[in-house]
């Protein structure tokens, strides 16, 4: 049986260079689900996404989003977050310096993670941001 995690727990779960998926809201009908990089700090999950992408396009017309991060293979824990995303300018110092510490949470070398912002650095993108609304968990652990 599932117990749900404490919010000590959750912070830990969410602090790990998991995936999460971002769900959106098409604009045809059913939803839009994307894997992304994330950081979790102060209650707030940040990713970066590309301008002018799907995802960007749905939050612009509907910002109300759900993301589900799981442990993975072997690690049957799950956190899945609601609420309505905001939107902030790429180009910012502030949205630039959090693209960077996602980048670096997602690498183990700080060498690897400054080759690929210098890759990604020019492309276009936008941060979401979430507060969640709403926080559900699961572990089936043991």
């Amino acid at each position: 049986m599932a117990k749900r995690m404490t919010d000590a727990e959750i912070e830990t779960f969410l602090q790990q260079p998991l995936h999460a998926i971002l769900a959106t809201h098409a604009s045809n009908g059913p939803p839009h689900l994307s894997p992304v990089w994330f950081l979790f700090e102060d209650g707030r999950l940040s990713t970066s996404i590309l301008s002018g992408s799907a995802k960007h396009k749905n939050l612009k017309r509907r910002p109300d989003v759900s993301l589900c991060i799981d442990g993975g293979r072997g690690d049957v824990r799950t956190v899945m977050l609601y609420g309505t995303a905001e939107l902030r300018p790429g180009d910012d110092k502030a949205s630039e310096a959090t693209r960077r510490r996602i980048i670096r949470h997602y690498h183990q070398r700080e060498e690897d993670a400054k080759s690929y912002y210098e890759n990604v650095r020019g492309v276009p993108h936008v941060l979401l941001v979430l507060e969640p609304d709403r926080v559900v968990s699961q572990d089936f652990n043991d």
